[in-house]
């Protein structure tokens, strides 16, 4: 193929995604990547099993977009319709090719399986379309050349698996593509305790430029700025952005605890290893939300020995929070179960997450939340104050806000 691809159109199939009952990370890896090379992605859609809307996302598709990624409908059964709605768009008709079909059989041949007759389906190609090899399972791709209203365009069907996916996508696909000679930079701040029309109203009217581009994102550990900028070649991109990073930057400064690939989670465990530090958690409302986070990752038992979560007074004091202290304050009571984990589990910090409300009304009033640092680094507040929404996003916002805590500290 000789046409530059400049636009790409993302299709996933599936009525299973259609119910939720599996997220669509196919189309988020592929619209990254294809951002990496210089493509343009505008329209991606989300379609069930059914022939005719599958057809009519094709079209759509071929009519605006030099570049159509399929992903799923490639199996066996009747509801995977990827190959049949592809050759219906195109009128032509599919027929086994002999090759595909004698790679199927040995395939399961090496499994001691028979192959089922309706496999046969996966060795299906049209006139206009190669297969694209699966090593990994038993759908080969479609890589289609074909021309809409006098403009060349290329469909290219994947399988659903990711892993299946991801394989075939830069083995098999990326080889056949010609893709424009642009390169796209980006950089992106990661902030917390700011709201994203806080973290908006600060930049301003960078929001509203086109290249390089500003962008705010809301994320479970805070508000993520994104400057994107689109140049011929890697460097040029970077030159355009560099004036734009370092405004971004200065006006973000105070709240930006990462940037691009960095992770609260592991900044605060290579934080507590380089200073030779261990730390111990005590949670309520987080219901041990804390100590997962904290205990995954490379070295995590190195600087996390453990934690306790406690919801009754009675259940607290059992793990050395005096009661005395529990009933002077709700500041007082977080600080008693930061030291109660030093103390309890012998590590240098204690972080406490102590909640008000109870564990059963997360989703009906609101929550106010006291997290405490004590111990080697000194000792530290801070307070949330949390509407009644979903239990899971409660807990997910205590658990950042105290890993934000305790880098704060770390970082001081």
């Amino acid at each position: 193929m000789t046409t530059t691809i400049q636009s790409a159109e993302l299709l996933s199939v599936g009525t299973e995604l259609l119910l939720g009952e599996i997220v669509d990370t196919n189309s988020a890896y592929l619209a990254a990547d294809l951002a990496t090379r210089g493509v343009d992605i505008y329209w991606s859609q989300r379609v069930g099993d059914n022939l005719n809307r599958v057809k009519t996302a094709i079209q759509q598709a071929l009519n605006r977009s030099d570049l159509l990624v399929m992903c799923g409908g490639l199996g066996p059964t009747d509801d995977d319709l990827s190959r049949e709605a592809i050759a219906a768009t195109l009128n032509e008709t599919p027929t086994i090719d002999p090759q595909l079909e004698l790679w199927l059989r040995e395939r399961f041949a090496s499994f001691s399986r028979r192959m089922p007759e309706r496999n046969l389906k996966q060795a299906w190609l049209i006139p206009s379309a190669r297969a694209l090899a699966n090593p990994l399972g038993t759908a080969p791709g479609w890589f289609v050349n074909c021309t809409v209203a006098g403009k060349p365009r290329v469909i290219v069907a994947l399988p659903g698996p990711p892993r299946e996916l991801k394989r075939m996508w830069l083995h098999e696909v990326l080889p056949l593509l010609s893709l424009p000679e642009s390169a796209l930079f980006t950089r992106t701040f990661k902030t917390m305790n700011m709201g994203e029309s806080t973290v908006a109203d600060l930049l301003g009217e960078l929001t509203l430029q086109a290249n390089p581009s500003v962008a705010t994102y809301a994320k479970r550990d805070g508000v993520h700025v994104r400057v994107a900028a689109k140049a011929t070649t890697s460097t040029e991109a970077a030159e355009l952005a560099a004036p734009v990073v370092t405004q971004v930057q200065g006006l973000l400064e105070s709240g930006i605890w990462g940037v691009d690939k960095d992770e609260l989670p592991d900044l605060v465990r290579e934080g507590l290893l380089a200073r030779g530090l261990s730390v111990g958690s005590f949670e309520t409302l987080s219901a041990g939300a804390l100590a997962e986070v904290l205990s995954h990752g490379k070295q995590s038992t190195s600087v996390y020995k453990g934690g306790v979560v406690a919801w009754d007074m009675q259940a607290q004091a059992a793990f050395g929070v005096s009661e005395t202290r529990l009933q002077l304050s709700h500041e007082a009571s977080a600080f008693a179960m930061a030291d109660a984990a030093a103390a309890l589990l012998k590590t240098d910090i204690g972080l406490a997450a102590f909640g008000v409300t109870d564990r059963g009304e997360l989703e009906e009033h609101v929550s106010e939340v006291y997290i405490a640092v004590s111990g080697a680094l000194g000792r530290e507040l801070k307070v949330l104050t949390l509407p009644p929404l979903q239990a899971d996003w409660i807990r997910e916002r205590i658990t950042y806000a105290s890993l934000y805590l305790l880098w704060s500290v770390l970082n001081a």
